[in-house]
């Protein structure tokens, strides 16, 4: 049975609401610099709460999941492509910045899609 656009579409839709535990090492926002040709990643330091939540390890305060919030990151990776990024972040830096195979998982896909993003002149907005 072939799968279309829009079946896939739909599963990956229906995944992204499941719930996923956050990484303790941090998290990573992901953008493109077209001019430049490049793929960033900014890694970002937080805390895990008793909650499950993200929070900021200088002030305590939870670090809202879809409000901009003005921090200051780790660490700026840059690359290509999405296997440059992985090489930097998984293989080259030490201790790595990622603590959960599904975090690196995610990642993984999502600097794909931001590769194909790049090369193809689509939007990108990171899951």
């Amino acid at each position: 049975m072939d799968l279309l656009i829009d079946d896939l579409t739909a599963i990956d839709n229906k995944l992204s609401q499941r719930h996923i535990d956050l990484d303790p090492s941090g998290y990573f926002i992901i953008y493109l610099d077209r001019n430049e040709r490049l793929i960033y990643a900014k890694h970002f330091t937080n805390v895990i709460n008793d909650q499950g939540l993200a929070v900021d390890p200088e002030t305590g305060k939870v670090i809202p999941a879809r409000e901009k919030v003005e921090r200051t990151h780790t660490t700026v990776f840059s690359g290509r492509t999405a296997k440059e990024l992985c090489v930097n972040i998984f293989e080259e830096t030490q201790p790595c910045p990622v603590s959960l195979l599904d975090h690196a998982a995610y990642l993984g896909r999502e600097f794909v899609r931001a590769e194909v993003a790049l090369v193809t002149g689509q939007e990108y907005v990171q899951d």
